[in-house]
């Protein structure tokens, strides 16, 4: 069973949750907090998989709540679904690795889609627990999934679902099987973020996700490049080729 808290100073936006949660029986319902310090005292008493968190309540937002329990040191922090009528706030919930961020009022079909993922993340995280506490040279964890703005939209991108990544002047080119996405950050900031046993950098402006990685192979030049499942060729660097060869010896 998963244990779930329901954070939301609106008692008609608690009484939906728990009605939509209906759908999911392997959920249950833990308690509800109207305030960010019930909902902190809650999260302490009942240590629920998932927290749905309204970023706006009365006494401090819910960025607040995450971080007087990161404070305190709780060992295992709850998946967290923000749930909020302002879209400012999602990249700074990136930043902090929620699984989601549901922009009110949601869908049916949103809701779904958000709880699912949350569900995914908690399966997986209870089967690997040590993949799950991978954290890079600063502590912070390695994203799931990256958060930015397209088009109108606010996309949740999982980064199991990235190809490659290359660098264009300010911008990095996000490629998956279908689609690609500008977004304004350096491939330095981005490849902290992303696992090593995953993510591998084999040029300056290029970082693959080796489950994608087809082969290795020379070229006429002498040089090598990095052949994918899609048929997409990345050119390597010499300056890189070195970390291709730790790899394939691990």
């Amino acid at each position: 069973m998963i244990q779930a808290v329901l954070a939301d100073d609106e008692v008609l936006a608690r009484q939906k949750l728990r009605q939509l949660l209906r759908e999911f029986p392997e959920i249950e319902v833990a308690g509800e907090g109207a305030t960010a310090a019930e909902t902190i005292a809650l999260v302490r008493a009942t240590k629920p998989d998932l927290l749905f968190l309204d970023v706006r309540m009365p006494d401090m937002d819910g960025f607040d709540v995450v971080g007087e329990l990161a404070a305190a040191g709780d060992p295992v922090m709850p998946s967290i679904i923000f749930t909020t009528a302002y879209d400012k706030y999602a990249l700074r919930a990136f930043e902090i690795h929620a699984v989601d961020y549901l922009l009110k009022p949601f869908t049916l079909d949103r809701f779904r889609s958000a709880t699912q993922r949350a569900l995914d993340h908690i399966r997986s995280s209870r089967q690997h627990p040590d993949a799950a506490a991978r954290k890079n040279p600063k502590g912070t964890p390695y994203t799931t999934r990256i958060v930015f703005k397209s088009k109108g939209r606010i996309l949740f991108l999982p980064v199991s679902e990235i190809c490659w990544i290359g660098a264009e002047e300010n911008y990095v080119r996000i490629c998956t099987q279908s689609e690609t996405h500008l977004l304004r950050e350096t491939m330095t900031r981005l490849e902290e973020k992303l696992d090593p046993t995953t993510f591998l950098r084999v040029h300056r402006s290029s970082i693959v996700n080796l489950q994608y990685v087809k082969e290795v192979r020379p070229e006429v030049d002498g040089e090598y490049g990095v052949h994918l499942l899609n048929g997409q060729k990345i050119p390597m660097s010499r300056t890189y080729r070195s970390r291709i060869k730790n790899w394939l010896e691990r």
